[in-house]
């Protein structure tokens, strides 16, 4: 698989949860005696769709990049990957009801995981970005 389709096929993916997560978000307002949602059912929902368009944008990206495809395919896959983490710990989140802000008292392995997320997520696009410049340069 290249870059570009793993990008196209995570955004497809990302929209599909987006609309499912859309379902789960309306039947929790329409059972609440708030009309709200959990915060972290809310945030999954918007996280996926957020994410199912970021990863259109990628796969453009990587379309005009001229870098090799064996690194735009792991920058690519850093990026989808740690989107789906993000997503997948937003639903647990909204499934336990614990809490309303994950970074507050977060465990030792929680604070590696968010450096691990803001390191991959920056740096994949960073490597995207630059093969996009040199591209366009």
């Amino acid at each position: 698989m290249d870059a570009y389709s793993l990008a196209i096929i995570a955004s497809a993916s990302f929209f599909l949860a987006g609309l499912v997560l859309g379902v789960w978000k309306y039947r929790a307002m329409a059972t609440s005696k708030d009309g709200l949602a959990h915060p972290y059912i809310d945030i999954a929902h918007r996280a996926a769709l957020m994410y199912a368009f970021a990863s259109v944008m990628i796969a453009v990206f990587v379309q005009i990049s001229q870098l090799s495809p064996r690194v735009e395919l792991f920058a690519v896959s850093l990026l989808v990957a740690y989107f789906a983490m993000a997503i997948i710990t937003y639903i647990v989140q909204g499934l336990r009801k614990d809490t309303d802000n994950q970074v507050k008292d977060m465990s030792a392995s929680a604070v590696v995981f968010m450096w691990s997320l803001i390191a991959a997520e920056i740096g994949g696009f960073l490597i995207i970005f630059y093969g996009l410049i040199q591209a366009l340069l």
